[in-house]
């Protein structure tokens, strides 16, 4: 008996696995579509969002995956899976309000790419599907007839 009562204060970490090792937080800014400011033991945290990349400001639909993205989140309390910190030391994360991932709803809104050179853990096949859905509907930025990926036009700001 006492062994099935372990298994029971165990199973919510079994079948959620990722929410366990999550810190939380509220939502205080949004510097673009991909990336938010987060409070964190009174520190705002920057978060950029794990796997996905949305327009740049000045791009074609960057305005608008950022209002998506904080009419999603701003202000509310969220749950940040850090997957790692990139060269800059943000948090690159998957950000959950309700146990569901914000990055998802961005690529199925149709305001992120999937950035497949960096999304590499199993969830990610889960969004390539939901990318490719999203095309096909023509949803948010799908509905150019010639979307220009972030890191392309990233590219060209650069080259003089």
């Amino acid at each position: 008996m006492a062994k099935a009562k372990a298994w029971i204060l165990f199973l919510p970490l079994i079948i959620i696995p990722t929410l366990a090792w999550a810190w939380s937080g509220m939502v205080m800014g949004i510097s673009d579509g991909d990336t938010i400011k987060v409070m964190r033991s009174h520190k705002r945290v920057k978060v950029r969002l794990y796997g996905i990349d949305c327009p740049e400001r000045g791009q074609a639909f960057g305005k608008k995956a950022m209002l998506f993205t904080s009419s999603l989140a701003y202000g509310k309390i969220v749950e940040v899976e850090t997957v790692t910190t990139d060269s800059y030391r943000s948090v690159v994360g998957i950000v959950y309000d309700g146990g569901r991932p914000l990055n998802e709803d961005l690529v199925k809104a149709g305001f992120a790419w999937v950035y497949t050179g960096y999304c590499e853990r199993y969830i990610c096949n889960d969004w390539k599907e939901i990318e490719a859905q999203a095309r096909k509907d023509k949803r948010g930025l799908w509905a150019d007839c010639k979307p220009v990926p972030p890191w392309e036009f990233r590219r060209k700001k650069r080259k003089p």
